[in-house]
């Protein structure tokens, strides 16, 4: 289904039926990901925890809009300002929910929890960044040159011919002179909804040290969840583990909202 934003560009986005009850999951993909890439991870948590889910391509990836503005420094903070609160009001008004973000979709997450806008009730996250760490511009660049080599035909299957842009814009941003300085350490203290970290020892783009940095300044309960002999995409390569912590968690949320 398409979202209208304007007169020029749409989001496309699923509603997965659940328990309308219950918190609604909703699924924010990583940085060079849609919501087609997420597979059926989304519907099995759903079903295991009963609770509907919402899935949508930010604008610029997948079935959605191409962008119109070049990305600034703020790019992750405008997805969790302006366009996460645009969707959620329009596809779930009034529906209380938990966040599941995966590496940008982390960070975006956790920028948008630190709002605290009264209807989020968790904040899920696999691979998060609070900052950019050699290790990220390392993986960035291997990418960004199996890019160059066209070893990465896979991603016009989701993203069309928006691929170029969309790929360009991350790989330009993230490796730009100016983005070095991102840092979304100092919203951290202003998180207190629970949260779930979950981060691959293997991850190719990040180290623990953004783990370790997200338990050590939140102000609520923050749990972290290390995974053995995994990378990036905890969620693929690692899918019934990470289905149980995930499942865990909703329903630990689920049963403190009880009377």
């Amino acid at each position: 289904m398409y979202l209208s934003c304007n007169e020029s560009q749409q989001i496309f986005y699923e509603v997965i039926e659940g328990d309308w009850t219950l918190p609604v999951l909703v699924f924010l993909h990583e940085g060079l990901g849609c919501r087609a890439m997420w597979k059926k991870f989304p519907n099995q948590l759903c079903e295991r925890t009963g609770c509907p889910g919402l899935i949508y391509d930010r604008l610029g990836f997948g079935l959605s809009s191409s962008t119109i503005a070049d990305r600034t420094i703020h790019y992750m903070h405008d997805s969790a300002l302006h366009e996460l609160p645009f969707v959620c009001s329009r596809c779930i008004p009034g529906c209380p929910f938990i966040l599941i973000g995966h590496s940008d979709g982390g960070s975006i997450s956790l920028i948008y929890g630190a709002e605290r806008f009264p209807l989020l009730r968790g904040i899920i996250t696999e691979a998060a960044h609070v900052f950019v760490e050699n290790e990220s511009i390392q993986g960035i660049r291997s990418v960004d040159e199996s890019f160059r080599l066209g070893e990465m035909m896979g991603l016009f299957k989701y993203h069309g011919e928006k691929t170029e842009r969309m790929f360009r814009a991350w790989a330009d941003t993230w490796l730009s002179d100016w983005f070095q300085a991102w840092n979304i350490e100092y919203a951290l203290p202003s998180l207190r909804c629970p949260m779930l970290i979950i981060q691959g020892r293997d991850d190719q783009y990040g180290t623990h040290r953004q783990v370790e940095t997200i338990l050590s300044k939140t102000s609520g309960m923050a749990q972290a969840v290390f995974l053995d002999r995994c990378g990036h995409a905890p969620h693929r390569e690692m899918e019934e583990t990470v289905l149980m912590v995930m499942s865990e968690f909703v329903e630990r949320i689920v049963s403190a909202a009880l009377p």
